[in-house]
């Protein structure tokens, strides 16, 4: 079983977690300039466990990615793993559950687009919307054709469902990890005013006017329920095979690159090897190695 790797933003297990003492923002020495070299670094980095993973094909790697509108999910996402071979990466994004999803439990649509051995998965966004936005807005149960209809004006009632998701999630993830996935979770945790800015900057901006929508500003508006729902889910479904970790995002450079060193953190410590040939195989190799004529200008 994994063990997360520990870092100051790594959320605590089995410990009630707070979101008001977790900061959107911290100071750095680094200028933009020297975060981006850094970055670069690892990147390579990463890269070389990519495809040790690949040739060895035992584990594959889940990178769930959460946030508020604005955040910075999908920018992180392609700046930490630009340069990673295609052939070893997959991108899942979820937003509004289709027909054919909602009839099926809340975990299928994730659950059909897992990495395969030896392959990374990312997921922006998740089977964690059905515990942050459906929690914010509960009148959504109602479209899910649930066989158990929770009655949302019961207040003990909606507890216990919530609780059982948790419970479906943990079991989910924990069924993952005991079966070689190395499941990494990241909230990248944007303020308010910062939200607010760069929704500004994407209306200011003809280029960017396509990211904006006016279901953002009213998302936003629910922001302290966001906040809640944020909390408690992170506090319910952070473990050793599954951590999250809650990443200050006000600064996209210095996010990326936090990103990126849990990321690869966790990744050592799985000592992976390439795989190697049997005795007799290797023996072989010379043979072959004599079958090739190749002509040497």
């Amino acid at each position: 079983m994994f063990t997360a790797v520990n870092h100051q933003f790594l959320v605590p297990f089995n410990l009630d977690f707070d979101l008001n003492d977790s900061p959107t923002s911290i100071p750095t020495e680094f200028s933009d300039k020297e975060l981006k070299k850094q970055l670069r670094k690892d990147q390579n980095d990463l890269d070389d466990l990519q495809r040790l993973l690949y040739a060895q094909d035992k584990f594959s790697l889940l990178l769930v990615f959460q946030a508020m509108d604005a955040a910075g999910k999908d920018s992180t996402i392609r700046a930490v793993l630009k340069g990673i071979d295609p052939a070893g990466c997959q991108v899942f994004s979820f937003k509004q559950p289709s027909k054919e999803e909602l009839d099926h439990d809340f975990l299928w649509r994730t659950a059909k687009s897992l990495p395969e051995r030896g392959r990374i998965g990312v997921f922006n966004r998740s089977y964690y919307e059905e515990v942050l936005v459906v929690k914010v807005h509960p009148e959504y149960l109602s479209g899910q054709r649930l066989p158990f209809q929770p009655n949302i004006a019961n207040s003990q009632e909606m507890d216990r469902f919530w609780d059982a998701r948790y419970e479906s999630i943990r079991d989910h993830e924990k069924h993952l990890a005991r079966n070689g996935t190395l499941v990494l979770k990241f909230f990248l945790n944007v303020s308010h005013e910062e939200q607010h800015r760069r929704f500004l900057s994407r209306i200011e901006s003809p280029e960017k006017n396509w990211k904006f929508s006016d279901s953002d500003l009213k998302e936003s508006a629910l922001w302290d329920q966001y906040q809640t729902a944020y909390q408690e889910a992170l506090s319910q479904t952070s473990k050793p095979w599954a951590p999250w970790y809650a990443i200050p995002a006000d600064n996209k450079a210095l996010m990326r690159n936090m990103v990126c060193e849990i990321i690869l953190d966790n990744l050592k410590q799985l000592n992976m090897q390439y795989p190697k040939l049997s005795a007799e195989d290797t023996a072989k190799l010379q043979s072959y190695k004599k079958s090739l004529k190749i002509k040497v200008l």
